[in-house]
Protein backbone atom coordinates (compact mmCIF):
# COMPACT_ATOMS: atom_id res chain seq x y z
CA UNK A 1 0.00 0.00 0.00
CA UNK A 2 1.27 3.46 -0.87
CA UNK A 3 1.63 6.22 1.75
CA UNK A 4 -1.52 8.20 2.54
CA UNK A 5 -0.33 11.39 0.82
CA UNK A 6 -0.46 9.67 -2.56
CA UNK A 7 -3.56 9.14 -4.64
CA UNK A 8 -4.32 6.58 -7.31
CA UNK A 9 -4.06 7.43 -10.98
CA UNK A 10 -7.64 6.19 -11.31
CA UNK A 11 -8.79 9.00 -8.94
CA UNK A 12 -7.65 11.77 -11.31
CA UNK A 13 -9.85 13.71 -13.72
CA UNK A 14 -9.36 14.53 -17.42
CA UNK A 15 -6.85 17.37 -17.78
CA UNK A 16 -4.99 16.56 -14.55
CA UNK A 17 -1.24 16.05 -14.50
CA UNK A 18 0.17 13.33 -12.29
CA UNK A 19 3.66 12.34 -11.13
CA UNK A 20 4.09 8.62 -10.52
CA UNK A 21 5.67 7.65 -7.21
CA UNK A 22 4.96 3.92 -7.05
CA UNK A 23 3.63 1.11 -9.22
CA UNK A 24 2.31 -1.40 -6.69
CA UNK A 25 1.03 -4.38 -8.69
CA UNK A 26 0.70 -7.89 -7.20
CA UNK A 27 0.83 -9.54 -10.65
CA UNK A 28 4.43 -9.43 -11.99
CA UNK A 29 3.27 -9.71 -15.63
CA UNK A 30 0.97 -6.69 -15.33
CA UNK A 31 3.64 -4.74 -13.46
CA UNK A 32 6.17 -5.40 -16.23
CA UNK A 33 3.60 -4.36 -18.86
CA UNK A 34 2.85 -1.06 -17.09
CA UNK A 35 6.56 -0.31 -16.66
CA UNK A 36 7.23 -1.14 -20.33
CA UNK A 37 4.45 1.25 -21.37
CA UNK A 38 6.18 4.09 -19.49
CA UNK A 39 4.33 4.13 -16.18
CA UNK A 40 7.53 4.37 -14.15
CA UNK A 41 8.28 6.13 -10.84
CA UNK A 42 9.16 9.78 -11.49
CA UNK A 43 7.27 9.80 -14.78
CA UNK A 44 4.62 12.38 -15.60
CA UNK A 45 1.20 11.49 -16.94
CA UNK A 46 -1.48 13.72 -18.41
CA UNK A 47 -4.99 12.39 -17.96
CA UNK A 48 -6.94 12.37 -21.21
CA UNK A 49 -10.51 11.49 -22.02
CA UNK A 50 -12.63 8.81 -20.42
CA UNK A 51 -14.68 6.54 -22.62
CA UNK A 52 -18.44 7.27 -22.74
CA UNK A 53 -19.10 4.59 -20.12
CA UNK A 54 -16.23 5.85 -17.92
CA UNK A 55 -13.76 3.02 -18.45
CA UNK A 56 -11.10 2.87 -19.88
CA UNK A 57 -9.33 6.25 -19.59
CA UNK A 58 -6.69 7.60 -21.95
CA UNK A 59 -3.37 8.70 -20.41
CA UNK A 60 -0.55 10.56 -22.17
CA UNK A 61 2.80 9.13 -21.06
CA UNK A 62 6.21 9.31 -22.77
CA UNK A 63 4.67 10.98 -25.83
CA UNK A 64 2.14 8.18 -26.36
CA UNK A 65 -1.52 7.87 -25.48
CA UNK A 66 -2.30 4.68 -23.58
CA UNK A 67 -5.76 3.49 -22.47
CA UNK A 68 -5.95 1.76 -19.09
CA UNK A 69 -8.88 0.22 -17.32
CA UNK A 70 -9.65 1.41 -13.80
CA UNK A 71 -8.49 -1.90 -12.34
CA UNK A 72 -5.04 -1.29 -13.91
CA UNK A 73 -4.73 2.39 -12.98
CA UNK A 74 -5.70 1.56 -9.37
CA UNK A 75 -2.17 0.15 -8.92
CA UNK A 76 -0.38 3.38 -9.90
CA UNK A 77 0.19 5.82 -7.03
CA UNK A 78 1.50 9.36 -7.09
CA UNK A 79 0.48 12.97 -6.72
CA UNK A 80 -1.24 15.56 -8.83
CA UNK A 81 1.12 18.23 -10.09
CA UNK A 82 0.41 21.77 -11.13
CA UNK A 83 2.24 23.66 -13.87
CA UNK A 84 2.11 27.43 -13.78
Amino acid sequence: MAPAKYCRLSDTKPGDRFRIEKVDVPDPVLKRRLLDLGFVPGGEVKVGQRSPLGDPTAYRVCGTTIALRKEESDYIYGEKIHHD
